[in-house]
């Protein structure tokens, strides 16, 4: 069957976010590092597009290739595991504590940073002929970007904070929503139809994605962006990875939780059976 039921799929989901709890320290970091660099490719990819089409459209329309082909190697974003680590805590997954979430994030965040920064050193590299001449026309926009995404946000005050914010839980609203779908199709076409749609969403609409942001901001430095590294993380990726989490925990990972989520018959009995101390029948 291609198309899996909510109640399923929802199943799959608490699944999901009780393997990445319990996944090594090992693994964590090395599909955290792959996502993270994967991603950002798909970022340089998409504003060399739109720089040199002009449309930022048809940019939009091919970024989530980068999306769907992390997800389909099986590695981990930040802003998916805000959304599926939790759940296994909800639902009271023997052996996953508040502990084990955090740990799980602050790996993933360090993995994600780590590779979309290795990405950025590398096309700062391949816009500026190894540095030794200024940024060709996307590494300017990649600056520009960046300035506007920060000092922009730090000039309007309370109002770009909570503006920068809103963007962030809009953004995880629409990449988990994403990871979710995929859940939804048993065939490799069906989860990336799935995926691609609320992907183009997110981008076109410019919400903010802390990984994407992991890319834009330090590459944006390197080639010349008028704001600092403090610029980067006060007004953009701090109150953005607290927008994703949000974001995702709340429209997509709790929503599809409390509506659709049901335990099933047998790892009920198997509850049952470890609670009381005899075998379930």
């Amino acid at each position: 069957m291609s198309y899996v039921q909510p109640k399923e799929f929802a199943a799959k989901m608490v699944d999901a976010g009780e393997s990445k709890v319990f996944m090594s320290t090992k693994d964590t970091l090395i599909r955290a590092y792959m996502a993270g660099a994967i991603l950002a490719l798909a970022a340089a990819f998409a504003v060399t597009i739109a720089v040199n089409t002009g449309n930022f459209l048809v940019a939009s329309l091919l970024f989530p290739v980068g999306f769907c082909t992390l997800y389909l190697l099986g590695f981990d974003l930040l802003t998916g595991v805000f959304t599926l680590a939790p759940l296994a805590l909800l639902a009271k997954r023997p052996g996953v504590t508040v502990g084990g979430v955090l740990r799980n994030w602050g790996l993933v965040f360090l993995g994600n940073f780590a590779g979309a920064l290795t990405v950025a050193v590398f096309m700062a590299i391949i816009f500026t002929m190894g540095f030794s001449q200024e940024p060709n026309a996307v590494g300017q926009k990649i600056g520009k970007i960046g300035e506007a995404r920060t000092l922009g946000y730090a000039a309007a005050g309370a109002s770009g904070m909570l503006t920068v914010f809103i963007r962030a839980v809009m953004c995880n609203w629409m990449v988990s929503t994403g990871v979710v779908a995929a859940m939804m199709s048993n065939s490799v076409s069906g989860k990336i139809m799935a995926m691609w749609m609320p992907i183009i969403v997110f981008f076109y609409l410019g919400f903010e994605h802390s990984i994407v942001n992991m890319f834009l901001f330090p590459s944006g430095i390197m080639l010349g962006g008028q704001f600092t590294w403090v610029d980067y993380f006060a007004y953009n990726e701090i109150p953005v990875v607290l927008g994703n989490l949000v974001g995702g925990l709340t429209f997509v990972g709790g929503m599809i939780y409390a509506t659709h989520f049901r335990e099933s018959a047998k790892r009920n009995a198997v509850k049952s059976e470890g609670s009381v101390g005899v075998p379930a029948e």
